[in-house]
């Protein structure tokens, strides 16, 4: 199974958003992320670098306010 996982650079760290993801879409508000187990997390951001060998996403906010919301 491909376990990616959804970081955030915050700070000029990675900061893990969600675990498992499966589906990403782009919406009107920025990105929506989906895990294999449902749960969603829309973030305020654009995506940086997808590295399937190390399993990561990496995501840049393109708002400071309120970056993440769960849904």
């Amino acid at each position: 199974m491909c376990d990616i996982t959804a970081y955030l650079i915050s700070n000029g760290l990675e900061e893990k958003i969600l675990e498992n993801v499966d589906i990403v879409e782009e919406t009107s508000n920025g990105i929506r992320l989906i895990n294999i187990f449902g749960e969603e997390k829309s973030i305020h951001a654009k995506i940086v670098r997808f590295n399937n060998s190390e399993k990561k996403m990496i995501f840049k906010p393109t708002n400071a306010q309120q970056t993440i919301s769960v849904a």
